[in-house]
């Protein structure tokens, strides 16, 4: 890999995957951000508390929404580890960095190492997948089991090898058991579709595909026996406002192809354009790369499409595809083909010759862009939390940004693709390193159980009433936490208790004879629905509502 006039940049690449590997590590200590990841946080909580593994529960009640891998692995690391913040997305890192490993072996087996090296550089530099491993939710899981599965059944029948095939069926039935059926869809697209586009007709009706039914199936079981016992084994509970609801059956059906027709118990809007804009940023800073990418791919694969790999196009874009059509869509969904797409860029970005001039204007409109946002949000947001350590940091990565390309490489491309890493680098440290430490704060569940967890020397009982995500209290609180209703009625503790409460609820309580003696304030928002008006500095008190922590004489 050692470039005429330049110094062997192996060495180099290994160092920035060490750096990027580093970077995602780093929202590892920032508090667990509301409302879906305190709540899968507090679900994987109650299962060790009840030392129950077969039912989920949330708000006090059975829940049947996500299937439970990620519930027992999360859960396994509390056993270890203890509620901590790190111990919930520990898990959902490795997994994801397994995905990368995966993405690395796979590229290689395609191609060859050095497309290998920098589809695992891309993946981990892909915007979205840093802020999935701050905010984790299914996606570091499924991104990680999804491409391990496709590696395996690729080498499965190059060469024939059964035990590839075995790992293949037991990574898409935990990839299964973590988002529903749905997540077959890459799996067996990336397969099938080189397949049919290659004409390996024979290739689709061996009988290693009808074992590997068999056998996912099989591993599939732990998850249809805790469905059973919850929901079918009970139709007497209320689920989703109604009786008689089969767990299995919403397993199977109603969790995702009822979200792709929009019958099932949870809707949503469906926009056929949402994930195009939304690879556009979740993919920077390679997203412009990867469009020009998949173009290319496609138009000289049409000319001779036997003489391609098409497992990764077919696998990402019929996903793709499917998700476009959906009437449920979120940006955090297309993670899980970003394996895919990093391949894609790479292959691209080692085989170009010409247009180099044009990625090269490309890129630097991508890295100034994203050096000016992060300028601007610096300048507006202006962040109480910036510590020395990330304040040189980012000083040495910036230095590196401007010196350190033309010192690793000749190569042009080289050069643009350690500018572009570098550039993400800065980004995701200031990210990481200031701004969500300092959005953190204004998530006033989790600021106000750690506040009481530090001042309840006398261990009052501690309930809330909270209209934003109560799950952020009930995590972070070491002790049990009772949920009220606004007008505060529910299991009331009978002698003193502290409450957290909007302060407009509390001032309620009062009006109604509560005896309340205030003890903290805090200021709160809904953190995960950013809007200018609260990034700016000097609008942010017009978005900002108040709680309090108060203790009951009742």
């Amino acid at each position: 890999m050692k470039q005429p006039g330049s110094v062997d940049y192996t060495k180099w690449l290994y160092l920035f995957t060490g750096i990027a590997v580093a970077i995602n590590f780093t929202g590892l200590f920032i508090p667990i951000m509301g409302p879906d990841a305190t709540l899968y946080a507090t679900i994987a909580k109650t299962m060790v508390q009840r030392n129950d593994y077969t039912n989920l529960f949330a708000y006090g009640t059975d829940w049947l929404d996500k299937p439970h891998f990620p519930f027992w692995v999360t859960a396994l690391a509390f056993k270890l580890f203890g509620f901590t913040t790190w111990a919930y997305k520990l898990p959902g890192i490795l997994f994801m960095l397994m995905g990368a490993w995966y993405t690395y072996l796979f590229g290689k087996a395609l191609y060859n190492k050095q497309i290998a090296l920098w589809a695992v550089l891309i993946l981990l530099t892909a915007q979205h997948i840093i802020l999935s491993n701050n905010d984790v939710r299914a996606e570091p899981y499924l991104t990680g089991l999804i491409i391990a599965s496709v590696y395996h059944f690729y080498k499965s029948y190059t060469p024939n090898n059964f035990w590839h095939l075995l790992a293949g069926c037991i990574f898409a039935a935990c990839a299964i058991m973590t988002k529903g059926m749905f997540a077959l869809i890459p799996i067996a697209g990336a397969i099938a579709g080189h397949f049919i586009i290659t004409k390996q007709w024979q290739q689709l009706f061996q009988w290693r595909w009808l074992i590997a039914a068999v056998l996912i199936l099989i591993f599939i079981l732990p998850e249809l026996y805790c469905l059973r016992q919850q929901f079918d084994l009970h139709p007497e509970k209320l689920v989703f406002g109604t009786h008689g609801v089969s767990g299995i059956k919403f397993f199977f059906w109603d969790s995702q192809f009822g979200r792709f027709f929009n019958t099932g118990p949870i809707k949503g809007h469906g926009d056929p354009s949402f994930f195009i804009h939304t690879t556009l940023w979740a993919f920077l800073p390679w997203s412009l790369l990867l469009f020009v990418a998949i173009f290319q791919f496609i138009k000289h694969g049409a000319k001779s499409a036997t003489k391609y790999e098409w497992y990764c196009i077919s696998g990402s874009l019929l996903t793709f595809l499917v998700f476009s059509a959906s009437k449920f869509q979120l940006p955090h969904y297309l993670n899980i083909v970003f394996p895919f797409f990093a391949i894609i860029t790479a292959q691209y970005l080692a085989t170009i010759k010409n247009s180099i001039k044009a990625i090269w204007i490309t890129q630097l409109i991508v890295m100034a862009l994203m050096l000016l946002a992060i300028a601007a949000l610096n300048y507006f947001f202006n962040p109480d939390i910036f510590t020395a350590a990330t304040k040189i940091w980012m000083t040495l990565l910036s230095a590196a940004l401007l010196f350190l390309p033309y010192r690793i490489s000749k190569n042009a491309i080289q050069q643009i693709i350690f500018q572009t890493l570098l550039t993400s680098f800065i980004v995701n440290v200031y990210l990481n390193g200031v701004f969500y430490p300092n959005l953190s704060k204004y998530q006033a569940g989790s600021e106000a159980a750690q506040w009481i967890n530090q001042n309840n020397s006398q261990h009052y009982p501690v309930a809330q009433i909270d209209d934003y995500y109560p799950t952020a209290m009930e995590f972070y609180s070491i002790s049990p936490v009772i949920n009220l209703s606004a007008d505060g009625k529910g299991a009331v503790p009978h002698s003193q208790f502290i409450l957290y409460a909007p302060s407009t609820i509390i001032n309620n309580l009062k009006a109604t004879g509560w005896q309340i003696q205030p003890l903290k304030t805090f200021k709160r928002y809904w953190v995960s629905r950013l809007k200018p008006a609260f990034l700016n500095y000097n609008t942010r008190e017009t978005e900002l509502s108040e709680a309090e922590v108060v203790l009951v004489e009742h």
